[in-house]
């Protein structure tokens, strides 16, 4: 159980902040000795932070499911996202038995949001331009060590989108990219080893990643408003460092 926790904990609070989920659970797992089932486990652990998600944003959604040019534009980012995916999709998962690659792109994921301190604050709202690039940014964001979050807040900064709206936006428009990638998941899943974990330690892991990421949502988005979203690239840069020595 406790092992489930400290999963749906990382979980919870990487799925959100800016420092990859993917990359994180790579290591973890291995530092934890996990290698059976973990398709189950790792949809296991998004049904809490898919959960935290749809709590923090509700009314946001049902916001956004009434205006068309919001909807055009989370289409927009999900085709272009997509179109990567399923082109890249072998070499991106090829990366997950790469520790040591992992580790290296969590320091490039580092650098590139440390370079968000030089970005001058905008006050622009998203635009179907924005919408494309983010889009090309979050299907880039698969490769684990890439911080979905970190890479298309960081592609709406530079486009001089206002920070409380690359906020929103990033994470809206990660919503069905988000459910799709489940779905893949669950598919793939081999569901005649779901009784390797008690449904206790199941349950408590889903509840740890959601109430995780929920306070990742709230720290996430006061980083943001306060200007302080690039303290998320010293982390990234020091604990990629960390992880490749110790998977050599």
């Amino acid at each position: 159980m406790l092992k489930l926790i400290l999963l749906g904990a990382i979980q919870g609070l990487t799925e959100f902040l800016p420092v990859s989920s993917s990359g994180h659970l790579v290591i973890v797992q291995r530092f934890l000795g996990l290698r059976e089932n973990l398709v189950f486990l790792d949809i296991s652990l998004h049904i809490g932070t898919l959960l935290a998600l749809a709590t923090f944003f509700f009314k946001d959604i049902l916001s956004a499911c009434k205006d068309a040019r919001m909807i055009l534009r989370i289409l927009i980012v999900t085709v272009v996202t997509a179109v990567i995916g399923l082109t890249f999709k072998k070499i991106f998962e090829s990366f997950f038995a790469e520790p040591m690659l992992v580790s290296a792109l969590l320091i490039v994921n580092g650098l590139l949001i440390l370079a968000t301190r030089f970005i001058k604050k905008g006050g622009r709202l998203p635009g179907y331009a924005d919408s494309a690039l983010m889009g090309l940014s979050q299907g880039i964001s698969i490769t684990p060590g890439i911080s979905r979050s970190g890479a298309t807040i960081s592609t709406l900064l530079a486009r001089k989108i206002e920070p409380g709206q690359a906020f929103r936006f990033s994470f809206l428009a990660s919503i069905p990219v988000i459910l799709a990638a489940f779905a893949l998941e669950a598919k793939d899943a081999d569901w005649t080893k779901i009784t390797e974990y008690r449904p206790l330690d199941v349950t408590t892991g889903i509840v740890a990643a959601y109430l995780f990421g929920i306070l990742a949502l709230f720290i996430l988005k006061k980083s943001l408003l306060g200007g302080r979203f690039h303290i998320f690239g010293y982390y990234c840069i020091l604990a990629g460092t960390a992880f490749l020595l110790f998977v050599r």
